[in-house]
């Protein structure tokens, strides 16, 4: 195909996308004000993440994120979310109160993105490439894509991952080189956690075409391939060092598949919701409908092709023409069948996730393509196979008695899912798909162009259809937000009026998660799943529990004081239930009166607010914190003695007082005067930058000065000038040892690894480009028919594959040959006459 038509073809393949995705993104935006908004998640996370980051990395504050729980790794945190992702970075020329309106033009850049790359990876194997513009279709608009509008991010592994794909199949076609590695470069860059799910998939994919003899490579040519991914990993470690070190200190990274587990699920209803999502539009995560109780509410389980389903699959599979895909398909799907194999993809943790399941689906809308171009398929056939499996899955499901008992009364009613009229609305439209199709399909054999329009206006209206109505039922599931995130969250916070919020922390009682992140106030409550693991270390003994988020009730009230949180912020909207009832104030916790009502919220004064940076008496060893006092205490005793290492007691003699735990008062009144006597001897000023944070202290002795912000081994400190020892204490804090008088304590951080991965970035940009001009110099691209005549020796087992490349080759071969076919070819057809159906 010329390269002008090529080029057409790739922006036939995004405007598609692009176009679909803003017809039914469009109302919603518009609903919204502008702004494009869901639920859960999407509105906790992403947006927050997006305008934090984006005003950080403006400002330059890219070292210590003050925003994100107590505090935490900048790069570490969010490169997981955004900060390799080029969609982020096209938002850096915008003003910050732009960035939420560009939520919505965002997706819709990705699904039109990644329509493209599905086309691009694909054209490959077709001889039509309208039928690789309807694979790309699929695979953009999969249910694996719909159902991650949730998480947002995903879509850039969908959008990178096949550009992967095809950089090995120039490689391994064409022995072009350098794309690879660049494509191994982009999809590390943009999102480690699922480039390691893209290693393995590649690698299944790469040995399995070179057993099926699909694929030949000697010795030189090997290591050369070897050598790109390399290459193209060490390009990328300016981001993966920093990531990989942040992302060890979490303690749900060993948490490997064990026993039973690594062989069979524990949920006999996640084998269903497994098969269901081939062949129905996804469930909205949280909220699974068809298995209630298979534990995956955030698996990202949906694989669903729109208008095809799994028509094209099984079309595929039916064939009996011998295909390295036919081998491929089958240990994809069995490997999402079995635990230790699914975990596979996400390093084996045992956690459940099915978050490479776009790689699967790039695998079935290739087979849906490969089918409508062979003309022995047996659509009919495989429309009854589908048909068939979707009713045995709906019906007993949809029509299974089931009887419940309350006050002892038996109710009987028919049907196992959790939401009947959302169910039989997903049955409905996987049927009219399947229905549709089969018109279409009257039209594969007649008339193909008129099948190509229809088929793309098919899948086009199905898409629509199903992605709004999944988006409206998400919708459903939040608040209004006009009512709370537009006024009052996505306003940053213009409307709040208090004395001190940049160098205290705050509270949100009864709030939106990370409700404080869209004012960029620091806080001490957050849902973020990759924060210190000085964090993750010290919630749980104080029996706060610490997983995916922060969320200390008021039960811990110390612990406001000792991370000197001087405001709480109580939604109107829920009722002021802190404990402004009427002319009754009643707060339940100890210590605050009610300051104003601003910006939607009631707010509260902690009365006993400790500054940040305050010093101690007394100490206790890690072993009598732990050993000594309940979970229940810890967190008043933080307020009372500062908790060493047991290793590091001896070095406290004569500046800190040992504490006997015995007939210590827990008492309110007990908790007023520690917090008192710890503002007694705090930090006059206490400030922060881009680089870290400055305090000054005054002492009439030698002080151990304590900082509720998380160690981290980036942390470095001086005290009027000279180093300074960073002391690991109260469990994951810090603190730093200053003498008598006046100090000026500085603390600096520098990214753990990011020199270091800087370095690495650098010899990889430098190896890479010595081994282009090494290959443009001395290598040479096998000719055409060489690689015609690889292919032709496999006719003994597959035929050859990719008719688009291979037709090219035997023109190439043909001007270079008196012969009209390519030697080895048999019975001197021309390639592309060989290749129907592609291989």
């Amino acid at each position: 195909m010329p390269p002008g038509r090529k080029e057409r073809y790739c922006l036939r393949a995004f405007l598609y996308g692009l176009g679909i995705s803003l017809i039914f993104f469009l109302p919603f935006i518009i609903f919204d004000n502008g702004y494009f908004l869901f639920y859960g998640d999407f509105n906790v996370q992403q947006v927050p993440f997006y305008q934090m980051c984006h005003d950080a990395v403006r400002s330059g504050n890219i070292g210590w994120s003050w925003t994100t729980d107590l505090g935490a790794n900048f790069i570490g945190s969010y490169s997981f979310y955004l900060l390799g992702s080029p969609f982020f970075w096209l938002t850096l020329p915008f003003p910050s109160e732009a960035v939420p309106y560009l939520m919505g033009p965002l997706l819709m850049l990705k699904f039109g993105f990644a329509s493209m790359t599905g086309y691009l990876y694909l054209r490959r194997y077709v001889k039509t490439p309208d039928f690789a513009v309807i694979g790309g279709m699929l695979y953009a608009f999969s249910g694996f894509s719909v159902y991650n509008i949730f998480f947002n991010h995903f879509h850039e592994a969908i959008v990178f991952f096949p550009l992967m794909l095809w950089g090995l199949d120039e490689f391994m076609y064409k022995r072009r080189r350098g794309v690879f590695a660049v494509t191994v470069f982009a999809c590390c860059f943009v999102n480690y956690y699922f480039f390691a799910g893209q290693v393995v998939f590649t690698l299944i994919y790469f040995f399995l075409r070179l057993f099926t003899r699909s694929w030949r490579i000697g010795l030189r040519d090997f290591l050369c391939l070897f050598f790109e991914a390399v290459a193209g990993v060490l390009c990328s470690c300016v981001l993966l060092v920093p990531t990989v070190l942040a992302v060890l200190q979490n303690p749900r990274v060993d948490n490997p598949p064990q026993g039973w587990s690594a062989l069979l699920y524990g949920w006999e209803q996640r084998y269903v919701h497994i098969l269901e999502c081939f062949f129905f539009p996804p469930d909205i995560p949280a909220r699974p409908n068809f298995t209630p109780e298979s534990e995956a509410k955030w698996a990202s389980l949906g694989a669903w092709l729109p208008l095809f389903s799994m028509t094209g699959v099984i079309a595929f599979l039916q064939r009996r023409r011998p295909h390295w895909l036919r081998k491929f398909l089958p240990v994809l799907f069995t490997m999402a069948l079995v635990p230790v194999l699914n975990a596979a993809f996400q390093l084996f943790n045992v956690s459940y996730y099915a978050r490479w399941f776009y790689m699967l689906t790039l695998m079935m809308s290739l087979a849906t393509i490969l089918s409508l171009e062979d003309w022995r398929v047996d659509w009919a056939r495989a429309i009854k196979w589908t048909l068939a499996i979707t009713l045995a899955i709906c019906l007993p499901i949809g029509l299974m008695p089931k009887v419940t008992v309350t006050d002892d009364v038996e109710t009987t009613t028919l049907g196992l899912e959790q939401y009947p009229t959302r169910f039989w609305s997903y049955v409905a439209i996987a049927l009219l798909s399947l229905l549709l199709l089969a018109v279409v399909l009257k039209f594969l054999r007649r008339d193909k162009q008129k099948f190509i329009r229809f088929a793309m206006l098919g899948a086009g209206g199905i898409t629509v259809l199903y992605a709004a109505f999944f988006i409206a039922l998400g919708k459903t599931q939040s608040e209004d937000p006009h009512l709370s995130i537009i006024p009052y969250s996505l306003n940053g916070g213009s409307d709040i009026d208090l004395p001190d919020t940049e160098n205290c922390r705050i509270d949100v009682y009864d709030g939106m998660d990370n409700q404080a992140m869209f004012w960029q106030i620091p806080t001490i409550q957050a849902f973020h799943s990759i924060v210190p693991g000085s964090i993750m270390e010290f919630y749980p003994t104080i029996g706060v529990q610490r997983d995916v988020g922060s969320r200390p009730d008021v039960s811990t009230y110390g612990l406001r004081g000792l991370t000197s949180c001087r405001w709480l912020f109580d939604p109107v909207t829920s009722g002021g239930t802190f404990g402004k009832d009427g002319d009754m104030l009643d707060p339940q916790m100890p210590g605050w009166t009610y300051y104003d009502t601003q910006n939607g919220f009631d707010i509260w004064e902690n009365q006993y607010y400790i500054p940040l940076g305050f010093s101690y008496d007394y100490y206790i060893t890690r072993t009598e914190y732990e050993q000594s006092v309940s979970e229940s205490l810890r967190h008043l005793l933080l307020l009372k003695a500062v908790v060493v290492e047991d290793e590091d007691a001896g070095n406290w003699e004569g500046v800190l007082q040992h504490l006997n735990l015995d007939g210590v008062s827990y008492t309110e009144t007990a908790y007023y005067k520690d917090c008192l006597d710890r503002r007694a001897v705090s930090c006059g000023s206490f400030s922060r930058d881009n680089s870290g944070f400055t305090a000054q202290i005054t002492t009439g002795e030698e002080r151990l000065v304590f900082f509720s912000v998380p160690w981290e081994s980036g942390w470095s400190a001086e005290v009027n000038g000279q180093p300074a020892e960073v002391e690991k204490v109260n469990v994951g804090f810090m603190a730093v040892r200053v003498p008598a008088g006046d100090s000026t304590i500085r603390f600096t951080y520098s990214t753990p690894g990011l020199a270091l991965g800087a370095l690495a970035s650098g010899i990889g940009v430098v190896l890479l480009a010595l081994y282009l001009l090494l290959a443009k110099r001395f290598g040479k691209a096998p000719p055409a028919r060489r690689v015609y005549r690889v292919a032709a020796r496999a006719q003994a087992g597959p035929a050859p594959e990719g008719p688009a490349d291979l037709a090219e080759y035997a023109g190439q071969a043909a001007l270079k040959s008196t012969s009209a076919s390519s030697p080895g070819s048999p019975a001197g057809r021309p390639p592309e006459q060989e290749n129907k159906g592609g291989n």
